[in-house]
């Protein structure tokens, strides 16, 4: 069915019925699944995310949205870099685990084997791939930032990636062409 809303957009934003509508929208946006990392002094961060994309090639560029309440986003800011892991396949449990909001006292990455690579910012073993950024712009966005982040360093895990759809997390399946 299609939805058509003629309030203004500060009057859409307040609204339940608009937000999750828009929710369930976006559930039909099947996505990767990765973790933002940062790394300031001794303090770590990391976080959950799914909106992760490249931007260019020339430089190799990506972009995460963080949202600015969370400690990741302080950190991001401070340290002006940050580093992505690409989930595996059989990652879902470290998705879950950074999807919730950690204080600066918590230690989130106890137990968890990680790796660094320039930046320092901590990347999570197993993955699918891993980024290495340095922050190059920063824009508001809502309740969000878009970083966008110029790639310093990167490596390719094995295997495939975490998939999240509908509010579930899935394997990739049958290649259905090619390119």
């Amino acid at each position: 069915y299609t939805i058509a809303y003629t309030l203004s957009l500060h009057d859409a934003l307040r609204s339940d019925r608009i937000a999750e509508d828009f929710r369930q929208a976006m559930r039909r946006w099947a996505s990767g699944v990765s973790v933002v990392t940062a790394k300031l002094g001794e303090r770590l961060g990391g976080m959950t995310v799914s909106s992760f994309t490249s931007v260019a090639l020339n430089p190799p560029l990506v972009l995460v949205a963080l949202d600015q309440a969370s400690a990741t986003h302080a950190l991001v800011r401070q340290a002006g870099c940050y580093a992505v892991t690409v989930l595996g396949a059989g990652q879902h449990s470290l998705s879950d685990h950074f999807a919730h909001p950690f204080t600066a006292e918590d230690r989130p990455f106890a137990g968890i084997p990680v790796f660094s690579l320039r930046s320092g910012a901590p990347l999570l073993a197993g993955g699918a791939a891993w980024f290495d950024c340095q922050v190059v712009g920063a824009h508001a966005a809502g309740d969000h930032t878009l970083f966008v982040g110029q790639v310093l360093q990167l490596q390719l895990g094995e295997g495939q990636p975490l998939v999240y759809y509908d509010r579930s997390y899935w394997r990739l399946g049958a290649k259905l062409a090619s390119r």
